[in-house]
């Protein structure tokens, strides 16, 4: 490859790792992150459903509002588990996450604790071999 064909393939490249990304996830300015399955679409997991999705309860108190999360998956040492829980508001805003450690977490179980919070909230589940899940619920 002569210089010439080599500096206009560099400068595509470069140009196209800015305009391409911003395209593509200007598409879905909603998505935590950009990827992520639910029960409703699951995508490649459609098996996984069960054991991925985290569960979310909600129990109100004069403080504010618990939300723990549970996600029905084995903790399979580093071999198979749930990396961490993460919590974000209506507008998929960072609130708050618990990261677990396969060594020592039996259950990966988190709890949160928030004031003067209402409305939706969505929370993440990561699995080390099966991706990002994402439950939504609302607090009244």
């Amino acid at each position: 490859m002569n210089r010439r064909n080599f500096i206009h393939l560099s400068t595509l490249g470069a140009v196209a790792s800015v305009i391409v990304p911003n395209t593509v996830f200007a598409c879905a300015p909603n998505m935590a992150g950009g990827v992520y399955y639910t029960k409703e679409s699951p995508g490649r997991w459609s098996k996984k459903v069960g054991g991925h999705l985290p569960d979310i309860s909600v129990t109100k108190r004069a403080s504010g509002v618990r939300i723990k999360v549970m996600t029905p998956h084995a903790m399979n040492g580093y071999e198979h588990y749930i990396i961490k829980h993460v919590l974000l508001n209506h507008q998929f805003e960072f609130i708050a996450e618990k990261s677990f450690n396969p060594m020592q977490d039996k259950v990966p179980v988190s709890e949160f604790s928030l004031t003067n919070y209402q409305g939706q909230i969505h929370v993440l589940s990561v699995c080390n071999k099966h991706d990002t899940w994402l439950n939504t619920t609302i607090i009244t």
